[in-house]
């Protein structure tokens, strides 16, 4: 165990068993509310990510909740020398990591109520890890920020998406043509156009070469989330209000989701369960907590509503 004194976060290695790259941890962030509390919630990030969200952190004590965060196996502090940063094959290896986890939380820590929080392909992840636990008493909500439900790609290129899959499953370790748009994160990171700092080791502004494996990876999950979920805990799925186009910075990339389509994200949404409420925000950009001030004030906003309701 170690501290990171700065924000007073207490940090733990989950170690789980070797998969085809060697060794596998994943970290878990923590730090409890002000005052006995027996709730928590569990942060997960999204694709070329980890956790730096301080405010979030802040926010979640503030209104009693004890705070977790994960960064996933080769994600951020979780990625080792010998693994290809954020390489996976299929979305059950990260549910180790959430099992871990979560026995963590509640049977170490002795939290009784636990909330997900999965932001992007986080949001994927969590979707369907609760789906996969969703008669476990112990999870009592889920909220998803800008979800990766879909690629957002042109119609003519997604339909080649099977196929791509298809070679992955085969051939994971091959080299994608295409990868991330550095238009987002130039909008975010302080040093170029935003207001955040993280680490550009661990979230570079160019992301990562992704191979044909994490396209199969992803397709794979997306397919069985867009086939239907029944998550049986109440869902919150926000996502702004309009879309732009992934590409070079542009100044629409403060007030617009750059990374995926809000209309696909809606789309899904109404599959994954019963108990599904969605929230369109007005201006926010894909990771809707680094918006700017006032609209991330409405999206703190919600998510108090809706975890007072649960």
């Amino acid at each position: 165990m170690n501290w990171d004194k700065t924000h007073n976060f207490k940090i733990n290695k989950l170690v789980s068993k070797d998969d085809y790259e060697g060794r596998v941890e994943a970290t878990l962030i923590s730090r409890p509310a002000v005052g006995a509390s027996k709730k928590a919630i569990l942060y997960v990030h999204g694709f070329v990510d980890y956790f730096f969200h301080d405010k979030f952190a802040d926010w979640a004590n503030s209104i009693g909740y004890n705070f977790y965060a994960i960064d996933l196996r080769k994600y951020g502090r979780s990625w080792l020398p010998h693994q290809k940063p954020n390489n996976f094959k299929h979305y059950s290896e990260y549910f180790e990591d959430f099992d871990l986890a979560t026995k963590y939380i509640g049977e170490t820590e002795k939290n009784i109520e636990l909330v997900l929080y999965g932001h992007s392909t986080g949001g994927l992840l969590t979707a369907l890890y609760a789906n996969y636990r969703k008669d476990d008493p112990f999870i009592k909500g889920l909220i998803l920020n800008s979800p990766f439900f879909d690629f957002n790609s042109p119609k003519l290129q997604k339909a080649f998406i099977p196929m791509i899959s298809a070679i992955g499953s085969v051939f994971p370790n091959l080299p994608s043509p295409e990868g991330l748009k550095e238009g987002y994160a130039t909008s975010l990171h302080k040093d170029f156009e935003g207001e955040w700092d993280f680490n550009l080791d661990w979230k570079p502004i160019k992301g990562y070469q992704i191979n044909l494996g994490w396209i199969n990876g992803i397709h794979t999950a997306q397919k069985e989330l867009q086939n239907g979920l029944d998550i049986k805990c109440p869902v919150l799925v926000m996502y702004s209000n309009s879309s732009f186009p992934p590409g070079n910075y542009s100044s629409e990339m403060h007030t617009a989701d750059t990374v995926l389509s809000v209309e696909d994200i809606a789309r899904y949404s109404k599959v994954i369960g019963n108990n599904v409420k969605e929230v369109e925000i007005q201006d926010g950009i894909h990771d809707l907590v680094l918006s700017k001030k006032d609209v991330r004030k409405k999206v703190y906003a919600e998510m108090t509503s809706f975890l007072e309701n649960l």
